[in-house]
């Protein structure tokens, strides 16, 4: 029973992954504005009110030079935590589930396409900013 339930966990997994590297774009960049408060991408990116997110998808937790991040993000760090996308949909269905007392203020993005398509458009941006 056990082992069925990890089996089913991995294709859930599995899926979600296929799904978020089919997202769209440019749907991802509008979506991102509600992100861009707080968060830059691309050549000129810095750190804002949360880090820049350069390069984020599949990074470690934490990696941003000159950032002050929360205690429990760099607890996970240490944990060795990545900012996978099954990893990233979580957070960005709801940030506090993933990291309780985390810095992240927003209440995070409610439909799925819209968390899919963000992510795509992230992974587009290489730790530099340029794209990939």
């Amino acid at each position: 029973m056990k082992r069925l339930m990890l089996l089913a966990g991995a294709a859930v997994l599995a899926m979600t992954a296929s799904a978020l590297a089919d997202g769209d774009l440019e749907k991802g960049k509008k979506v991102f504005r509600k992100c861009a408060a707080c968060h830059a991408v691309g050549e000129n990116a810095k750190n804002k009110v949360g880090p820049a997110l350069n390069g984020v998808v599949d990074r470690a937790w934490g990696e941003v030079a000159d950032y002050k991040y929360s205690k429990p993000l760099l607890a996970g760090k240490e944990e060795g935590k990545v900012w996978d996308a099954a990893t990233l949909d979580a957070y960005l269905t709801k940030p506090k589930d993933v990291i309780p007392k985390g810095k992240m203020a927003f209440a995070g993005l409610k439909k799925e396409d819209d968390r899919a398509n963000v992510i795509a458009y992230l992974a587009q941006f290489n730790a530099d900013g340029s794209a990939k």
